[in-house]
């Protein structure tokens, strides 16, 4: 966050970011846009998040709401669905609040909570992530005890573990570990010490590959269900082979969504230094934030039964014939 005294403002009284070292900005004097130049006293950069966090946290406010208030939706996928969307919504959240503790309330005490709280949430974000995968991996490994008490005991184990992990990661730089007492220890996300910030790129780089890992046998396993199908029938039909491509299709926007979207920022928080430019930390932070704007769209909108309850929310009149049944990952 900002340092204190005149350290807190450019030559122009603008408020520097709490996410940048506040010295780099000597070097790279077209961020700071003086008001006598251009009469704008707001880093575009960080209206571009807070409008990125408007945006996630309406989209995930909604689906919040849905899952909460609709009965039907309690099986483990929606559980599971329910956090991610939790998650998302608390880093929408706090974009929002870090934007205007930074222009309004400018104190190293409520730039530790901000950041503190951006870390927790976007910890959770991804572990959530992770957990939805190994949830729809068990939901085809062990696709005839998948809707059972032990099911929903490992959801439960994967929600404690996420954010309990989540938490204690977003609490460090509050107690403590933080770098306002040595500013050569920060990072290129001041107020988080580099060995703070390179232990979450390293357990983003290891969730990815977990995630990279249990897609791979999830492709293996549909095409073996594929290919035993075509046995049983005696021949392999368009719609299977259609299916089966989808299924894989999808399985690579997920995660080639999910990598594009952290791969950049991951990478430059290990290689990136404090003296680099803040609008390289800004240029590949801001692509991250949007994994939350997309995650909404991929796991809850897409799917059916959301967008029956979606219906039924915003319109009241949708009705259906004959009985509706909860599905399972697998069969979405």
């Amino acid at each position: 966050m900002n340092k204190s005294g005149p350290a807190n403002e450019s030559g122009a009284g603008v408020p520097l970011s709490s996410w940048v070292e506040s010295d780099t900005f000597e070097g790279n004097e077209s961020l700071t846009l003086s008001s006598t130049a251009l009469e704008f006293h707001m880093n575009p950069w960080d209206i571009m998040l807070c409008l990125s966090g408007t945006v996630i946290a309406c989209e995930n406010a909604i689906v919040v709401a849905i899952i909460f208030y609709t009965p039907t939706l309690r099986n483990p996928m929606f559980i599971l669905i329910g956090s991610l969307a939790t998650a998302d919504l608390l880093a929408g959240m706090g974009l929002i609040l870090n934007f205007v503790f930074q222009y309004l309330i400018s104190s190293e005490t409520i730039s530790l909570i901000t950041v503190g709280f951006l870390v927790a949430s976007f910890t959770a974000s991804i572990s959530s992530l992770l957990a939805i995968t190994v949830d729809r991996y068990l939901s085809l490994y062990n696709a005839l005890t998948y809707f059972s008490e032990k099911t929903l005991h490992y959801v439960h184990m994967m929600l404690v573990g996420t954010w309990g992990a989540s938490l204690c990661l977003g609490l460090l730089p509050v107690l403590g570990w933080n770098c306002l007492d040595d500013a050569t220890t920060c990072s290129i996300v001041r107020p988080l010490k580099r060995t703070n910030l390179t232990i979450l790129a390293t357990s983003f780089f290891f969730i990815f590959a977990l995630m990279l890992s249990l897609y791979f046998k999830i492709c293996k396993i549909v095409c073996h269900h594929a290919h035993q199908i075509a046995l049983q029938q005696h021949f392999f039909t368009t719609s299977h082979y259609v299916a089966t491509k989808k299924g894989i299709s999808t399985l690579a926007i997920i995660l080639g969504t999910f990598g594009a979207s952290w791969f950049p920022f991951a990478i430059y928080c290990l290689v990136g230094e404090r003296e680099y430019p803040p609008v390289y930390t800004y240029a590949t932070l801001l692509p991250a934030t949007y994994n939350s704007m997309i995650n909404p769209i991929i796991y809850a909108y897409r799917n059916t039964e959301i967008q029956r309850s979606i219906y039924i929310l915003f319109c009241g009149c949708f009705k259906t014939s004959g009985s509706y049944r909860s599905r399972s990952p697998s069969e979405v």
